[in-house]
């Protein structure tokens, strides 16, 4: 038994945890949890816990069902918000076969997958998201428009509003868990929030974003209000994403900083850009998997709409942040089409595998664009080369369904069973007639 086993097993002595939740995710990134009791732990880090993988989206055909989860103890923690004489921690698992091999359908071996491809080139995926959210005021007909529960914008300090009590809750909350957070402040729209986790390597992150959104979810039931990391929630307000900043190191050096260069950007983190830029339209629906996620992308408020890159141009898909002198090992890249409810473990590996695919091709970055990309005719665009982002899930299917890149990077399983799933609900979104289209057609057709 190692030390981190041995580590979670005194804990739950000592701290007298009544129960050790199971936490993984399925294809589509929704949290699957079960809960085992402190006797169970032992044989749980030893022979994982079976159960039942069909009934799982995503993660085996009916035929393999069985299937197992084996707790990962570096991931141990306690629930601050089940506390009390029945304390409770979690831990995240990793699925596997009744033979021991990972799961074709488990999202956090596919991650796992892509960062060994990059240490065998010897890198290491460092990410860092802004992750944006919205409260409003809880009702039953969700069919009607939410209302926000402020009218708060940028940066704006409200005094008494129960967001800037709830941001605070958050994170004293991510920080007994041992989430690092950087940053937290009231967004653009009202009632929009963000909390900036701190970098860390790719795995702990999507790790993190998980525990991320249980914790806001927790957090808004104790309060009576509804937090939604829907991407565009209201028609006349900003949507909601995930920016994420993303960095390779080679040891204790930043592969993606050169001192002199332009923007201090050396030749890998260049050919990193590429590679992203090359790849985006085909990784579009696993960063944006939702029908609401295009009308984020194409509903402006500095929306990633084309695929082109800038420095501190935040109209642009790929932004180079401003670099502080002597600070060499900040250097990354800003990636701004990410949805906050995307799977994080299937959306680091298409970007890490995107960029090292540029690497790898050795692909030229063209030229920045220092404009705001929206104010461009289309003329214009195209004769800069700047292509769209796909305009619908369906469109990103089409796209994504062509791409053996793709289809590598999340293996054939996945791939498959991604597809399936995402071309139903895009069947379901057109068979709808919307409010839309009754107001606009309806009186006179």
């Amino acid at each position: 038994m190692d030390k981190q086993q041995e580590f979670a097993l005194r804990t739950v002595e000592e701290r007298d945890v009544r129960f050790i939740r199971l936490w993984f995710t399925d294809v589509l990134g929704t949290l699957k949890s079960v809960a085992i009791a402190p006797a169970e732990l032992e044989a749980a880090f030893e022979e994982g816990l079976g159960f039942d993988g069909s009934a799982i989206e995503g993660m085996t055909r009916v035929s393999e069902d069985d299937m197992i989860v084996k707790p990962d103890p570096s991931t141990f923690q306690i629930l601050p918000w089940r506390g009390g004489p029945q304390g409770t921690a979690r831990m995240f698992c990793d699925v596997l076969t009744p033979d021991g091999e990972p799961s074709l359908g488990d999202p956090r071996h596919v991650l796992k997958r892509a960062l060994a491809k990059a240490k065998e080139k010897g890198f290491t995926f460092y990410v860092h998201p802004e992750i944006e959210f919205y409260l409003f005021e809880s009702q039953n007909d969700w069919s009607q428009t939410p209302k926000p529960i402020d009218e708060g914008g940028y940066f704006d300090h409200v005094p008494r509003s129960p967001g800037m009590d709830f941001r605070r809750a958050t994170v004293n909350m991510l920080e007994q868990m041992g989430i690092s957070v950087e940053y937290s402040h009231h967004e653009g729209g009202p009632g929009q929030n963000e909390i900036d986790l701190r970098y860390a390597d790719a795995l702990t992150t999507a790790d993190n974003i998980m525990t991320f959104r249980t914790v806001v979810k927790e957090i808004s039931l104790e309060r009576g209000i509804h937090a939604s990391f829907m991407p565009k929630p209201l028609a006349d307000a900003p949507g909601s994403g995930m920016h994420t900043h993303l960095s390779l190191f080679e040891g204790d050096s930043n592969a993606f900083y050169e001192a002199g260069q332009e923007f201090n950007m050396s030749l890998t983190a260049r050919q990193f850009a590429a590679g992203i830029l090359a790849h985006a339209a085909e990784i579009c629906a696993v960063t944006d998997q939702y029908v609401n996620s295009y009308k984020r992308l194409w509903g402006g408020n500095e929306a990633p709409s084309y695929i082109c890159w800038g420095h501190n141009n935040r109209s642009a898909l790929l932004r180079i942040p401003q670099y502080k002198p002597g600070k060499g090992n900040s250097a990354r890249m800003e990636f701004r089409a990410l949805d906050p409810v995307a799977n994080p473990y299937l959306a680091y590996s298409v970007l890490l595998a995107a960029g090292l695919d540029g690497i790898d091709k050795q692909m030229q970055l063209g030229e920045p664009t220092s404009d705001d990309v929206w104010e461009f005719t289309d003329a214009e665009r195209q004769a800069m080369g700047i292509e769209p982002l796909p305009t619908s899930l369906g469109e990103a299917l089409e796209i994504m369904e062509k791409s053996d890149f793709v289809a590598d990077v999340l293996g054939e399983h996945v791939f498959e069973y991604f597809l399936a799933n995402k071309r139903q609900e895009w069947h379901e979104y057109n068979r709808q007639v919307t409010p839309f289209e009754l107001k606009k057609y309806l009186p006179k057709l």
